[in-house]
């Protein structure tokens, strides 16, 4: 059986920490994410330790950037870290399961049996988490959809959307999201907008009271979801050949750049080519 790579749990200088790549783009007065990890933070601490590895005296940050933002901002002198000994050996996972909108419902319900409301509020950032409990909302949902709503295919808004419409009709909606392969609360709000009269759900403070241009609406709706029909194999067929495309050639650059002699010989001739198969093998990760 292969050993698994060794990690050490230390505590690290934040002035010795440096993040493998800069991002210029993040807002931090309005990043959401940011702010969430800020709050945390400063009413509990750092909950998951950031993970580096060693190079040139200085430790890089592979996983952490906002966490190393909200220390600085909290002007924190030391941070707890798990120290990879190879880059290589940390894998990054685009494809993170983070909490469901159901399972973050049910924690804040069970959270509030123990610990007030305002509490729960500030460690999250926010004012009140009343709006995230929806304590009617699954009992709205067809069965199937409330099951999706709980594996998190779809959110707290698109089921809030879908809770508009009678359950026959939420089901109908789920079969056609799945066929074209979009769950987005805009998606659904189109499907919910194309519902006739007698399948939507005449419930107070319901967002899709009749209107005058009502019609005028649905049909403008509809063709656009034609469209976006019609454009949907299209769209699958190219992200599919852009993905094995993708695959192969960060396969073969990395067969380059790990072997000596030919890595030795484009970084003499061609450096700028051998900083663009790193970045190819990097980004692809």
């Amino acid at each position: 059986m292969n050993k698994p790579y060794n990690v050490e749990g230390i505590d690290v200088p934040l002035a010795a920490l440096k993040p493998l790549r800069e991002r210029t783009n993040i807002n931090t007065a309005k990043h959401r994410g940011y702010l969430k990890i800020l709050a945390s933070i400063r009413s509990l601490g750092l909950i998951e330790p950031f993970c580096v590895f060693h190079e040139n005296g200085q430790y890089i940050i592979l996983d952490g950037y906002l966490r190393w933002l909200a220390f600085q901002e909290l002007e924190l002198e030391t941070a707890p870290c798990v120290v990879f000994k190879d880059k290589e050996a940390y894998t990054f996972n685009r494809m993170v399961n983070n909490l469901s909108s159901f399972q973050e419902m049910r924690m804040l319900r069970k959270s509030m049996e123990s610990v007030d409301e305002k509490t729960i509020a500030e460690t999250f950032g926010m004012k009140t988490i009343r709006h995230r409990l929806a304590p009617k909302l699954v009992e709205r949902l067809h069965p199937q959809v409330a099951q999706a709503f709980k594996n998190d295919l779809i959110g707290k808004t698109a089921a809030s959307e879908m809770s508009c419409v009678k359950p026959a009709r939420q089901l109908e909606m789920l079969r056609e999201m799945n066929r074209v392969g979009d769950h987005t609360p805009a998606f659904i709000r189109a499907l919910v907008l194309k519902t006739p009269p007698e399948l939507r759900l005449n419930t107070p403070g319901t967002r899709y009271g009749r209107k005058k241009n009502e019609r005028e609406q649905r049909l403008v709706l509809v063709e656009r979801l034609e469209q976006a029909e019609k454009q949907h194999d299209f769209y699958t067929k190219l992200y599919r050949t852009y993905s094995a495309d993708l695959l192969k050639i960060s396969l073969y650059a990395r067969k380059v750049i790990t072997t000596p002699e030919i890595r030795e010989h484009i970084e003499q001739l061609h450096p700028s080519v051998l900083g663009d198969m790193n970045s190819i093998v990097m980004d692809s990760k």
